[in-house]
C-alpha cells in the first residue's frame, strides 16, 4: 500500500514540505530515495527499536520510501517519526485519516521517546502558509510551534502517544501558546544609572541606539568600555513581532533556543571570543548554520578588543554591514541568512592600551600606534558610523553619590526618535532606521543650509577628516535632530556629529 506523509526541510531559515511516500512490496529489502544523508539513512534502526518498545515491528517486505522533492537534500533526524508512522500506514496497521492536513517531525530515540528537533518555527510557518491544519512534534518543541497562529499543534513525548492518537484510542489537546514561554535575552546587561561619569559616552550610545548606527569605543584599559556596551540593550527599543519572529526562526535553525520556549522577545546581544573564525562569525560549514552575526540580527554584535581579531575574520564583515544579510553559496548549496546587526566594538588606542591617558605615560612610538591601529582596515572603519574616545573616570566621579539616568529613561528618548524614523521611511520596504539611508534618502530627508554646509566644510579641513566621513556625519546628524524632535538639521546637529569621528582625523596616533 502506498501512502503519503508530509514533514519539513530548512534552506537557510525558510522551510520547503516535503512529501514522504512509503510503498511496501514484496521482498526484503529497506531502500530511501531522494538525497537522504547519514542521519536519514541511519534512521531505519532507530525506527526498529522504538516501534518494537510499542509492539510494532518494521514489516519484512521490501519498502521503500521516497522523499520529494528529490533535488532538496534531507539533513538530520527529524524524519524519524514521520517515517515510522508512515510504514505503520503503509502496512495498514494504523489509520491515517486525511494525511494531507498533518506535517510530522521528531526524532526517536531506541525506546521510542521523541527527541526535540531544530528549526520547528520555520516549517510551522511554511505549514500554515501551505494550508496544513495540524502538526505534530516532540513536546519539548510545541510551545515553539504554537506561537504560529492558525495551526494546532500537538506535542508528544512517546511514539506511541502519537499511535493511539492517531488510531483515535486517546484523545489529546493541541498545545495553547504560552505568552510566559517567550524566551528573554540571556546576556547580563547593567544599568547606565550604575555607570559613574561617562557623560559623553552615554550620549554617543543614546545616539547610536537612536539610529542604530554602529559604532567604536577606544579607550585604555579599565575605563569602562565593556560596561558601557553591556548597558547598550537596555536602551534599545522593544523588538517588533516581525522582528521576534525573525530573531526566534534564526534562533530555532541553529538549535539555540531553550527547551520550552516560544519567542525570542529582547534584542539579542552576542559577544564572540577574538579567536572566532570566519564560518562561525558569518555562518556555513559542512551542515550550513548561521553564525554570530545572524544570531545577533536585530540586536546587538559586540566585538571586545577589536583589533585582537584576525584581520581575515573583521574584513568578512564588511558586505553584510553594507547589505544587512550574508548569502554563502557553496558547491553543494546556497543559504541566506540575515544580519541587520548594530556593531559595536571596543579596543586600546595602542599596545600598551595608555595612549592620549590623562594620568599614565604611553610607551608605544608613533609607528607602534599607526601599526595597532591598521589592523582595523579603512573599508571595514567605514561602515562604522561614531567613534568616540573612552577617558578614564575621575575618582571624585566614582565616589559620587549622584545617581545618573537610568536605562529607562533613555530608553523612552531612544523609541520616541525610532517612531519618527518608522514614520519617514513608512514607503521604503526595508529600511526602518537613519543608518540604513542610501544616498538619494540623504538627499531627501537630510537637506543642509547655508550655515550647516560651511561648518561641516571647515570640520573637514581643519580635522583633516576623510571623504567618507561626509555622509556618516549627515546621518548621525539627522538622528541628533530626531532625538530633539527638530524637523531639520541645523548647525549644532552637525557640531555634535563631527565629534564622532575621532578615526577619521589625520592627527589621531600622532
Amino acid at each position: 500500500m502506498l501512502v503519503k506523509i508530509f514533514s519539513g526541510a530548512v534552506n537557510g531559515i525558510e522551510a520547503t514540505t516535503i512529501t514522504l511516500e512509503v510503498n511496501l512490496l514484496n521482498g526484503a529489502k529497506f531502500i530511501i530515495v531522494g538525497l537522504p544523508d547519514n542521519a536519514v539513512k541511519e534512521s531505519q534502526q532507530r525506527i526498529d527499536s522504538a516501534l518494537r518498545e510499542i509492539g510494532y515491528r518494521i514489516p519484512g517486505k521490501r519498502i521503500i520510501i521516497n522523499m520529494a522533492p528529490a533535488d532538496v537534500k534531507k539533513e538530520g533526524s527529524a524524519y524519524d517519526l514521520p517515517l515510522a508512522i508512515g510504514i505503520l500506514a503503509a502496512n495498514e496497521q494504523i489509520p491515517l485519516p486525511a494525511p494531507e492536513s498533518f506535517i510530522m517531525l521528531g526524532e526517536l530515540s531506541l525506546d521510542g521517546s521523541l527527541v526535540p528537533v531544530k528549526g520547528v518555527l520555520p516549517i510551522a510557518i511554511n505549514a500554515r502558509c501551505e494550508g496544513f491544519k495540524r502538526l505534530i512534534v516532540p513536546s519539548e518543541n510545541a510551545n515553539e510551534a504554537a506561537a504560529v497562529d492558525g495551526l494546532q499543534v500537538f506535542g508528544f513525548q512517546h511514539l506511541r502517544d502519537v499511535v493511539d492518537f492517531l488510531n483515535r484510542k486517546q484523545v489529546f489537546s493541541p498545545t495553547v501558546f504560552n505568552p510566559l514561554t517567550m524566551e528573554q535575552s540571556n546576556s547580563i546587561f547593567c544599568d547606565f544609572k550604575d555607570v559613574k561619569g561617562q557623560e559623553t559616552v552615554k550620549r554617543a550610545l543614546e545616539i547610536a541606539a537612536a539610529g542604530a548606527h554602529n559604532l567604536i569605543m577606544i579607550g585604555s584599559p579599565g575605563s569602562g568600555k565593556t560596561m558601557l556596551a553591556r548597558c547598550l540593550p537596555g536602551i534599545l527599543p522593544p523588538m517588533t513581532a516581525e522582528e521576534s519572529l525573525e530573531t526566534t526562526k534564526i534562533h530555532s535553525v541553529a538549535g539555540k533556543l531553550s527547551r520550552n520556549a516560544s519567542l525570542i522577545t529582547a534584542r539579542p546581544f552576542r559577544s564572540p571570543h577574538h579567536t572566532i573564525s570566519n564560518i562561525a562569525l558569518i555562518g556555513g560549514g559542512t551542515f550550513p548554520h548561521p553564525g554570530e552575526i545572524s544570531l545577533a540580527n536585530n540586536g546587538i554584535l559586540f566585538l571586545d578588543e577589536l583589533p585582537e581579531f584576525q584581520r581575515s575574520v573583521l574584513e568578512v564583515m564588511r558586505q553584510p554591514l553594507e547589505d544587512r544579510k550574508i548569502t554563502i553559496s557553496r558547491s553543494r548549496y546556497s543559504v541566506d541568512y540575515p544580519a541587520n546587526i548594530m556593531l559595536v566594538a571596543s579596543m586600546n588606542p595602542c599596545p600598551c592600551g595608555y595612549y592620549n591617558h590623562p594620568a599614565k605615560e604611553c610607551n608605544c612610538t608613533e609607528s607602534a600606534v599607526q601599526r595597532y591601529l591598521s589592523r582595523i582596515s579603512g573599508p571595514l572603519l567605514d561602515r562604522i558610523d561614531i567613534h568616540i574616545e573612552v577617558v578614564p573616570v575621575e575618582l571624585d566621579k566614582i565616589t559620587g553619590t549622584q545617581e545618573a539616568e537610568s536605562c529607562q529613561q533613555i530608553r523612552q528618548r531612544v523609541i520616541a526618535a525610532r517612531q519618527i524614523q518608522t514614520e519617514r521611511f513608512k514607503a521604503y520596504p526595508g529600511i526602518h532606521c537613519n543608518a540604513q539611508m542610501t544616498p538619494a534618502l540623504l538627499k531627501t530627508y537630510c537637506p543642509l543650509n547655508a550655515q550647516c554646509v560651511s561648518l561641516l566644510k571647515m570640520a573637514m579641513e581643519k580635522f583633516g577628516l576623510s571623504a567618507r566621513a561626509y555622509d556618516r556625519i549627515i546621518k548621525l546628524s539627522r538622528t541628533i535632530a530626531d532625538l530633539n524632535a527638530s524637523p531639520s538639521i541645523s548647525p549644532q546637529h552637525i557640531a555634535e556629529a563631527i565629534q564622532y569621528r575621532s578615526l577619521d582625523r589625520d592627527s589621531w596616533g600622532r
